[in-house]
């Protein structure tokens, strides 16, 4: 299990509600077989949605309010 700080995190999504919302459609995404975005040997799919908000690969389009997805 890797270790994400919640600090980078909140400096990518700023508001905790919209960043546990992010993740967790991002683990359904996962867990449906969606590829991961993030190069990883972890195979925990919270970590590595985790992991992709954290390097910027998920995020909110502020101007869409929709969720996006860098590939």
């Amino acid at each position: 299990m890797s270790y994400v700080k919640i600090e980078n995190l909140l400096k990518k999504i700023q508001s905790l509600y919209k960043l546990v919302t992010v993740a967790y459609k991002r683990v359904l995404e996962l867990s449906e077989g969606a590829q991961k975005l993030v190069d990883t040997d972890n195979e925990d799919i919270f970590d590595i949605a985790l992991k992709e908000i954290e390097e910027g690969k998920v995020y909110i389009d502020e101007n869409n309010k929709k969720e996006k997805k860098d590939k």
